[in-house]
């Protein structure tokens, strides 16, 4: 595992919004493959629900991208001290 910074929010933040866009693509493959066989309201369904994910993506990434800003600068320290 990598070296995580003294407050691994963002971090954390980050890799969720990852999986759940990952999940989300997943989820839109299995939809069309289903529309493609003639279950149209699964379909439908399936296209409701990833509605709310594009729905908050621009709002999670604007969120997040305001939570990285605001972290203080870490600090460093020189080894000869």
């Amino acid at each position: 595992m990598t070296n995580l910074p003294d407050d691994p929010t963002a971090a954390l933040l980050l890799r969720l919004n990852q999986n759940i866009n990952a999940l989300g693509a997943a989820i839109e493959e299995v939809g069309a493959w289903l529309d493609q066989r003639g279950a149209t309201e699964s379909y439908e369904r399936i296209s409701e629900h990833l509605e709310v994910l594009v729905d908050n993506s621009d709002a999670i990434a604007e969120l997040m991208a305001d939570l990285i800003a605001r972290q203080a600068p870490e600090e460093t320290t020189d080894p000869e001290d």
